[in-house]
């Protein structure tokens, strides 16, 4: 099973150094719980998509530090996605289309010491709810545990999530329409 600390400044600190290393780690949102890797490590991507048994076509957000580093991703910086941004830091996950041909889910979380934790790893994680594909979130940390806890390295105790609902999903597309794909606790 995967050691549990506090969410405070001393375990965000041990986890970065964790994920900046290729680790696997559950961290707490405002939303429900996530499963977090580094974007640098694909095979932490991995391990994270086998421990759900996560199809393959199933992509897995970003969480950024900051809006900034969303734009400096890549991500088309128009005024129809500057708008819909003005939701961040919260609970949307805007799907916005980049400079490489392709769609990326960026969400600024509404968690300060998450966003922190995230700078520390160079501002931007790769995040998926925890859960089994096709199971309810975890929306604390005895059913994070009880769903993925001995699969992770660490597990940060933020308490309950303070929202308990995964995020809207939305996607913009090159033409500046916004679609909502999942219903969160935002309404677009």
């Amino acid at each position: 099973m995967a050691e549990i600390i506090p969410f405070n400044e001393a375990g965000i600190e041990r986890a970065a150094g964790l994920l900046t290393r290729g680790g696997v780690a559950i961290v707490p949102t405002e939303t429900v719980y996530g499963v977090a890797c580094h974007p640098a490590f694909p095979e932490a991507l991995e391990r994270i998509r086998a421990m759900k048994h996560r199809d393959r076509d199933k992509p897995f957000q970003l969480l950024a530090a900051d809006t900034a580093t969303v734009w400096a991703d890549g991500a088309l910086h128009s005024p129809e996605a500057e708008r819909a941004a003005a939701h961040w830091p919260g609970a949307l996950t805007l799907v916005l289309p980049t400079g490489k041909g392709t769609t990326e889910g960026y969400r600024v979380p509404d968690l300060p010491l998450l966003r922190r934790l995230i700078a520390l790893c160079g501002g931007l994680l790769r995040c998926t709810s925890v859960n089994l594909s096709g199971e309810p979130p975890a929306k604390d940390v005895r059913e994070a545990m009880a769903a993925l806890g001995g699969a992770v390295d660490l597990v940060l105790d933020g308490g309950p999530a303070l929202l308990g609902v995964a995020s809207t999903v939305a996607a913009l597309s090159p033409e500046g329409r916004l679609a909502v794909l999942r219903q969160g606790s935002v309404h677009l």
